[in-house]
Order: C-alpha cells, then sequence, then structure tokens
C-alpha cells in the first residue's frame, strides 16, 4: 500500500536536501531575523487588528453590519497590501506581503493582493496552510508575509 510519504503532496512543499540550506527555509528565505517568514502567533495578532480597524470603520459608517465589516476588511487588504505591501497589523506588527523568490520589498501589484484578499475574506484558505508555514491564500497568490 502507498503511503502520503510515497506519493509526495504539495502540501509538503519542496525537497531540500540536508546541508544545503545554508541557514535558509525552504523558500530560501532566512531561518531568522528580518526577511524570515512570520510565524502564525504573529500573524494571527495581526489579523486581530486589522478586524478590529474594520470593525470600528463599520461601526462608525454602517452601524456596525457584519457584512460591511467583511468589505472594509477586504478593502483594506486589497488597497494595503496591493499599494504598500502591509496592512495596518502588518505594519504595527513589522511584516511585509512580499513575492515568493524575489529578493527585497516589491510590491506585490493588485492583482496577486486582490487573489490575496479575497481567499483571506473566505477564511479556509487562511487557516490551512503548507510546510513552509504559508496559507493556501498565500500560496495562490505567490505571496509570503515576512519579517521586516
Amino acid at each position: 500500500m502507498a503511503s502520503r510519504e510515497d506519493l509526495g503532496s504539495w502540501l509538503n512543499g519542496g525537497d531540500v536536501p540536508k546541508g544545503e540550506t545554508d541557514g535558509r527555509d525552504g523558500l530560501g528565505l532566512p531561518a531568522s531575523g528580518p526577511g524570515s517568514r512570520a510565524r502564525l502567533g504573529r500573524r494571527v495578532l495581526a489579523l486581530v487588528v486589522d478586524w478590529a480597524a474594520a470593525s470600528a470603520i463599520s461601526y462608525a459608517f454602517f452601524d456596525y453590519d457584519s457584512l460591511a465589516t467583511l468589505a472594509v476588511f477586504a478593502v483594506m487588504n486589497l488597497v494595503l497590501v496591493s499599494a504598500v505591501g502591509s496592512t495596518l497589523g502588518h505594519r504595527l506588527l513589522r511584516m511585509q506581503v512580499r513575492l515568493v523568490g524575489v529578493e527585497g520589498p516589491h510590491l506585490v501589484g493588485f492583482l496577486r493582493g486582490a487573489i490575496r484578499a479575497v481567499l483571506v475574506c473566505l477564511v479556509i484558505p487562511a487557516v490551512v496552510w503548507d510546510a513552509d508555514g504559508r496559507g493556501l491564500h498565500d500560496k495562490a497568490a505567490g505571496t509570503v508575509l515576512v519579517l521586516r
């Protein structure tokens, strides 16, 4: 009988031979410090900050309608990630969304920002992640959330 290890999976990420990482993870990012992948706790806290901001805006302008809050959250994600590479929560927690495989702080652009924002709002892609620690929303957009 074949096992999961025999068949492999896109969830496993790329195989890197032992001893050939030079202090980098499976995406070629540093293992720690600036430019390394943001860990789960920091990402969740940034999400809470962003949702609180969207809720405050929704409460101020739409008498706190849940769909309006989701729409504000989506627009904030789309505009801020596309234009400056980070949401309010990302900025406060010193994180940035970057393209995978591109060195330096390049902006992800409107299309990738839109893909990422829509999938974050669907929730499930954001809570399912691969061996590299990227959510399905980041995999689909070709992005990664890193420390600044």
